[in-house]
């Protein structure tokens, strides 16, 4: 898995701190091509790799699923509140993606702690105050922790683990994900540098203007 994210991220981040407005913006992850008979003739279809399905519970004890963002484009990524290393530096950088949209009904921002049994509801909510936040642009949320780990590592393709070596006992990737309105991973950014949370915030405007082109 950590090889499947520095791919995309090579992929991706090519001429890092450069924005490019020209080019649509990738559709990241394995994709499989799928053959069906229409009306007597053999179509193509690409079916591309998507978030499944998940169910977590957020700083106000509300339910998070899929469904929460199914008119919004969203920005993932994975911390724990006791993290002494990147998460204080990802936390201020996302800051920035919440108060660049935080009037755009469209983009919504979903943190996952990965360390559950200490990032309770109520310790997620003490965290969300401090950062000035509201629930219904930013959901910070918990859940079995299994499930965490694995949707982390199977859908988003980043690492989320517990790693006793690791500063604090955990180990995470400090990617920002953008997710299209079809769950699709259409960018990967590193949330601690600037110049790529800039480029983030670019590209979820761009994101936006296409799917108002497309409507």
């Amino acid at each position: 898995m950590r090889f499947l994210l520095i791919t995309i991220s090579a992929f991706y981040l090519v001429g890092c701190g450069k924005v490019n407005t020209s080019s649509e913006l990738p559709i990241l992850g394995n994709k499989k091509i799928t053959e069906k008979e229409v009306n007597g003739e053999l179509v193509k279809d690409t079916i591309y790799h998507t978030i499944r399905d998940f169910a977590f519970v957020d700083q106000d004890s509300n339910l998070v699923t899929n469904e929460t963002f199914s008119d919004q484009v969203y920005v993932a990524d994975f911390f724990f509140t006791s993290c002494p290393t990147i998460c204080p530096v990802m936390k201020q950088q996302m800051l920035r993606v919440y108060e660049a949209y935080e009037n755009e009904p469209e983009v919504a921002i979903l943190s996952h702690t990965i360390d559950p049994k200490h990032d309770t509801v109520a310790v997620l909510k003490d965290f969300a105050e401090r950062l000035g936040v509201t629930t219904e642009k930013w959901h910070f949320v918990t859940g079995n922790k299994d499930s965490i780990y694995d949707i982390g590592e199977t859908s988003y393709l980043v690492v989320a683990n517990e790693d006793e070596n690791a500063p604090g006992g955990y180990i995470h990737s400090g990617a920002f994900l953008l997710v299209d309105k079809q769950r699709r991973i259409r960018g990967v950014y590193d949330g601690t540098i600037p110049e790529q949370v800039d480029i983030l915030i670019n590209d979820i405007g761009r994101l936006i203007k296409k799917n108002e082109n497309t409507n």
